[in-house]
C-alpha cells in the first residue's frame, strides 16, 4: 500500500470511487477534481487508487477533511485513518489550528481525536458548499467534527 499527494492522472479514478458514495459524499463534477487536484491524497494498491481524502482550506486557522473514501474491498485495513491523519499532517504544516469535517459515521473520527460541534459553528462551511448539497432543503444529517491541532 502507497499513499501520495494526488496527480492529475488520478482524478478520473478519485471520481468513480467518490461516486461509489452518492449518498455519503457530495459528488462533484470531475473538471472540480482537476482543478483542486492538490487538495487530495490517494491510497494506491497494485497501482490502483483504493483511497482518497481531500484537506480543503477555509481561513488561516481552518481547514476541512473531506472527500474520504476507501474502496469497499479495502475497508478494515486502516487505510481511511491514515489518509486522514495525511491530510491532518498537512494542515499542522500550512500552520492550521483547527481541522473539521462533516459525516454520518462520526465515531470513525471520534476515534481520531475530532470532537462534535454544532453545524452553526462552521457558517463558512455552510455558505461555500452545503447550498449545493441536494440534502440542504430536506434537512442534513451529517455530524460536525472538529480537531484542534497542536
Amino acid at each position: 500500500m502507497k499513499f501520495r499527494k494526488a496527480r492529475l492522472s488520478d482524478a478520473e479514478a478519485i471520481k468513480a470511487l467518490l461516486s461509489l458514495y452518492p449518498d455519503d459524499i457530495l459528488q462533484v463534477p470531475l473538471f472540480h477534481i482537476y482543478s483542486n487536484i492538490r487538495e487530495f491524497f490517494v491510497a494506491e494498491d497494485n497501482g490502483e487508487v483504493v483511497g482518497v481524502v481531500a484537506l480543503r482550506i477555509f481561513w488561516s486557522d481552518l481547514a476541512e477533511v473531506r472527500s474520504l473514501a476507501v474502496k469497499p474491498s479495502h475497508s478494515r485495513k486502516r487505510i481511511g485513518s491514515t489518509l486522514v491523519n495525511l491530510a491532518l499532517a498537512e494542515a499542522q504544516r500550512f500552520g492550521i489550528t483547527r481541522v473539521f469535517t462533516l459525516t454520518r459515521v462520526p465515531a470513525f473520527f471520534e476515534r481520531l481525536g475530532f470532537q462534535r460541534v454544532p453545524k452553526h459553528t462552521l457558517p463558512m462551511k455552510v455558505f461555500l458548499d452545503c447550498l449545493h448539497c441536494p440534502k440542504y432543503e430536506s434537512g442534513c444529517d451529517e455530524v460536525a467534527l472538529i480537531k484542534r491541532l497542536e
